[in-house]
């Protein structure tokens, strides 16, 4: 009589042992998407409703402010602080805010390398309305942006993930530029596939997909990051990429890395995929509340300016304009057609007078801060 059930474990162990993960190997084996796995599980199905909620008060919060660009230079810059942060890339909120405004060399490596991020996701959002695609060439350019150079696809072997204190290598990426292209050609598809799962569950399956695959020598995760947002955009989840999604990583640093190697060693897609729902659940609902306040002070902000500026001085417009970004000076009040230059100079020293604005000398320019803006921003 057969042993089929020792036959059977036999088979077993050897597909376990053909399927063992080896961090030291580059993996090439990346299982294509979709998922083998079932990925809509009830814990899942329960906290994308919660989290599909919070995602559409912020949509319907941000139709209310009356310039949304507005936010694209606030919370997006504060987006790509933190994004860039999760990657080591540290730099001031000031130095930021100001180096947005300011005409100046002076700016130090770091914030440099942040407003790029911010500069990738404004281009990839204006790409996006041009043409609703999320693609390999549009990734590229993103990380082009973000890195300021020309490179590509990785095309060399060596690049390994490693444990920043041990030197330990926790992952190799897929090697050969072929492979590589051929694995974000699927993810193209899955991103785009018309199917029934939904976006907020693809969202976190495209993130891990495109981290593990690695594509580039550097910026991976920053592109990743910005994928996220473009991808919520692209399924008119947001009218604009102001979701602070990379608060809630790097207050969670830990458990996301270690939640993605998780699903490259053992498959466990259901407590990586919860994780990335409760990001986009706290981050949605954060953000909205910082949308409430940017639009109930600028509420004020127009009362005060009304009651306390002289008529001539005073325009809707011009208040607003102060909302754009916390630093301001004279020449953006021409650009936007409010003022002349002398005039300009004027209008901003009446609002420092009123305390609205406070003057920052950085090296010729004279710069205006919102100063109860910038409060709100860099809680």
């Amino acid at each position: 009589m057969e042993d089929r059930g020792g036959e059977e474990k036999i088979l077993s162990n050897m597909k376990m042992k053909k399927m063992t993960f080896d961090p030291l190997k580059p993996y090439n084996e990346l299982p294509l998407l979709p998922p083998k796995e079932n990925i809509e599980t009830d814990a899942v199905l329960r906290k994308t409703v919660t989290a599909g909620r919070a995602l559409a008060e912020l949509k319907g919060i941000g139709e209310t402010i009356p310039d949304q660009a507005m936010l694209v230079n606030t919370i997006v810059l504060q987006e790509a602080q933190s994004s860039s942060e999760i990657e080591n890339i540290i730099t001031t909120t000031d130095a930021l805010f100001k180096a947005l405004t300011a005409k100046t060399a002076q700016i130090d490596v770091a914030t440099k390398e942040v407003l790029r991020y911010r500069e990738a996701l404004s281009d990839g959002f204006k790409t996006l309305k041009k043409r609703p695609l999320l693609t390999t060439n549009l990734f590229i350019k993103l990380y082009q942006i973000i890195k300021e150079n020309q490179a590509g696809i990785r095309n060399t072997p060596g690049t390994q993930i490693k444990n920043m204190t041990t030197g330990e290598v926790l992952y190799t990426p897929p090697e050969g530029e072929r492979i590589i292209r051929e694995k974000l050609k699927n993810l193209e598809d899955y991103i785009h596939a018309d199917d029934t799962i939904d976006p907020l569950i693809k969202l976190a399956v495209i993130h891990y997909q495109f981290e593990a695959i690695h594509p580039f020598s550097d910026g991976n995760g920053r592109t990743g990051r910005i994928l996220n947002i473009l991808f919520l955009v692209q399924k008119d989840l947001l009218d604009f990429p102001v979701l602070y999604l990379s608060k809630y990583i790097i207050e969670n640093k830990n458990d996301y890395y270690i939640l993605l190697r998780d699903v490259t060693k053992k498959n466990a897609w259901e407590p990586w995929i919860l994780f990335m729902l409760e990001a986009v659940k706290q981050t949605a609902t954060h953000t909205r509340k910082k949308i409430v306040a940017i639009r109930e002070l600028l509420e004020k902000t127009l009362k005060v300016a009304k009651e306390r500026l002289p008529s001539r001085v005073y325009s809707k417009e011009l208040i607003e304009l102060l909302f754009h970004q916390p630093y301001i000076k004279g020449q953006i009040l021409v650009h936007a057609g409010i003022a002349e230059r002398q005039t300009a100079a004027e209008y901003l020293k009446e609002l420092e007078k009123i305390g609205i604005l406070k003057s920052h000398k950085m090296g010729k320019e004279n710069l205006y801060l919102n100063v109860k803006l910038y409060g709100l921003l860099s809680k």
